[in-house]
């Protein structure tokens, strides 16, 4: 979400000359990988941070996803899908989006879905094609592997940006994320719309017809921490979904917090004008804290601007990589540096029981 390279821009002359470190990461034993008792951290890289691939800055990155010959897709929000070498994060390939007229996106939620008639040389392994949401309308459009569109989902007026609905410009559909089995796919709106209280925001689902393309289906409420934004979603092998929150506080740096979030039993408001908190009978998706990012261990991160864990940076993008062999999650996260001096493209390599 590009809004914060002002805010981030803002709070850089406030950095000290050296890193920042902090309090939280502190509680955690020498030695110790843990945040909580659900997750881990394993290791981050900045090996991407300020870098160019052939020509093209890599960074902006809001969003990930694995395809389906186990690559990464990462999405940038400047109209850019890298695929990265699962193992090094090296950039392999990348590919340019556009709206239907050719104009660039605000592209900011992911998913891989189904596989594509194009054909990678080395392998000749099928490669899935791409559901990609931009803020701007906001919209969800898919995409072949070499970038044309191929269908363009329907959007609830309500969801839509002011005046044609009731959504605020920058805060709507930032993350995506097929369900298992692919018949399912979810939209989780950033902030909350015109008329429904602070806190809750919305998540969009469309259900997968006989004709491959996706219909408008069941909407969920769900409510976030104070002060807090939904950027991304994934769903877990199980059907619940990993959530991850997200706020900003000038001279204080990020709050970033990775939820378990069941949405099955939650009550479709598809119907319902104005979510208030307190209508009787309305069940939204509940939620379980897996972890605080800033209690996780520094590692030896740095920081270019003030934080309360010097590891923490604009966390935007999640992915499931797979499991370890004791069961647990494998997540990948990357923070969107927005290309600005004070931020840096990161990623952490999780560990999460669920």
């Amino acid at each position: 979400m590009r809004l914060r390279t002002v805010l981030a821009t803002l709070t850089a002359g406030l950095a000290a000359a050296t890193c920042l470190t902090a309090g939280p990461a502190a509680a955690n034993a020498p030695g110790s990988h843990a945040c909580s008792p659900s997750v881990s951290l394993d290791r981050f890289s900045d090996a991407l941070d300020k870098t160019t691939y052939r020509g093209t800055f890599v960074g902006n990155l809001s969003a990930l996803a694995v395809d389906r010959d186990g690559s990464i897709e990462g999405l940038s929000d400047r109209s850019l899908l890298f695929t990265l070498d699962r193992r090094t994060l090296k950039p392999t390939g990348v590919v340019r989006l556009a709206d239907e007229s050719g104009a660039a996106l605000d592209s900011e939620g992911l998913a891989v879905d189904l596989p594509d008639s194009r054909l990678r040389p080395s392998g000749r392994t099928p490669i899935g094609t791409r559901l990609v949401t931009s803020e701007t309308e906001p919209s969800v459009r898919r995409y072949s592997g070499d970038g044309r569109i191929l269908d363009r989902l329907p959007v609830p007026d309500a969801l839509r940006v002011a005046p044609a609905g009731r959504a605020t410009p920058n805060q709507t559909f930032e993350g995506l994320t097929l369900l298992p089995g692919g018949h399912v796919l979810l939209a989780s709106m950033e902030y909350a719309i015109a008329g429904d209280a602070t806190g809750i925001v919305r998540f969009q689902t469309w259900r997968r017809s006989k004709d491959d393309h996706f219909r408008l289906a069941a909407q969920y409420a769900y409510r976030t921490d104070p002060g807090l934004g939904v950027p991304e979603v994934r769903a877990t092998p199980d059907g619940r979904l990993l959530v991850l929150e997200r706020g900003f506080t000038p001279g204080v740096g990020n709050t970033v917090r990775l939820y378990l979030a069941d949405p099955r039993h939650a009550t479709d408001t598809s119907g319902i004008a104005n979510l208030t908190g307190h209508q009787d009978g309305v069940r939204t998706v509940t939620k379980t804290l897996l972890t605080d990012i800033a209690s996780c261990p520094s590692l030896g991160a740095t920081a270019r601007q003030p934080q309360s864990n010097p590891l923490l940076d604009n966390i935007e993008g999640m992915t499931i990589t797979g499991r370890d062999p004791r069961g647990r999650l494998k997540v990948l996260l990357v923070s969107d540096d927005n290309q600005n001096a004070a931020q840096t493209t990161r990623f952490y390599f999780l560990r999460v029981r669920a």
